[in-house]
């Protein structure tokens, strides 16, 4: 990028379009593996998750933030062009009281600019206005900085457990915190 990205030049929707579970996991799959290693069996378990998620999407319960950025020629011949997913977060209901945090994701010339700390507060608010008492969500050790940004919200290390998961030996983490 030439100029420096300022939040404000981020549009945030908040439904899921054609396209985008296919790129969400497209993304994680790309820069999971640049920056830890993850193999292909992490982009396989993200696409089953997003999966998972629209089959069970209820609006009143679930949320997603796509964060867009410009826009980029698809088919400049049929002049298709979409706006650049540059972050992700997802809301989904585990059950009445219970939300799970997933897929939260971005690229890394859009961190830094306060959009992390944006969806998390979105996120925070869509708990309470859903009516959720607790939510969790599943991350490995070596995201220090997510891990900072979801202690500064209150989630706590409630499990850890040894993991091959996604490739190559890991450690994966439950961070929970009661809304209420």
């Amino acid at each position: 990028m030439s100029k420096r990205v300022d939040l404000n030049d981020i549009v945030i929707r908040t439904e899921l379009v054609t396209g985008d579970i296919g790129v969400i996991t497209y993304l994680h799959g790309l820069l999971y593996k640049a920056e830890c290693g993850f193999g292909v069996s992490f982009e396989a378990y993200v696409a089953q998750g997003l999966a998972e998620f629209y089959k069970q999407y209820d609006p009143g319960k679930d949320r997603v933030w796509i964060c867009e950025h410009g826009g980029q020629a698809l088919w400049p011949e049929h002049r298709l062009m979409a706006p650049r997913i540059v972050g992700f977060l997802a809301l989904m209901h585990r059950d009445i009281a219970v939300a799970q945090l997933r897929y939260f994701l971005l690229l890394p010339e859009f961190r830094g600019i306060g959009l992390g700390k944006k969806l998390m507060g979105l996120y925070m608010e869509q708990l309470k206005h859903a009516g959720y008492r607790s939510t969790y969500l599943w991350t490995t050790r070596e995201q220090e900085t997510a891990i900072s940004l979801y202690k500064r919200y209150g989630f706590q290390l409630k499990e850890e457990i040894p993991s091959n998961a996604f490739g190559k030996p890991l450690y994966e983490q439950r961070y929970e915190l009661n809304v209420y």
